[in-house]
């Protein structure tokens, strides 16, 4: 059987919406969706690139966790 779909959690969407912000920031990606293409789901990257997504994921993550404990 199919589970029914669920609407994500708010906090669900805005990590999906700040990884979408750095994929075309720092990757140049115009989606993270599945297209079911591999000339669309797959990508050439410098590694620079790719340290910088990673960062900045990092430290996305790192302001979320001190916005969650300060309450906010």
């Amino acid at each position: 059987m199919n589970k029914p779909a669920t609407k994500p959690s708010k906090a669900t969407q805005r990590r999906d919406e700040m990884l979408a912000v750095l994929a075309s920031k720092h990757l140049g990606l115009t989606t993270l969706e599945t297209r079911n293409s591999d000339g669309l789901d797959f990508s050439d990257q410098a590694v620079w690139s790719i340290k910088a997504a990673l960062e900045a994921a990092y430290e996305a993550g790192a302001q979320a966790a001190i916005a969650a404990v300060a309450g906010r």
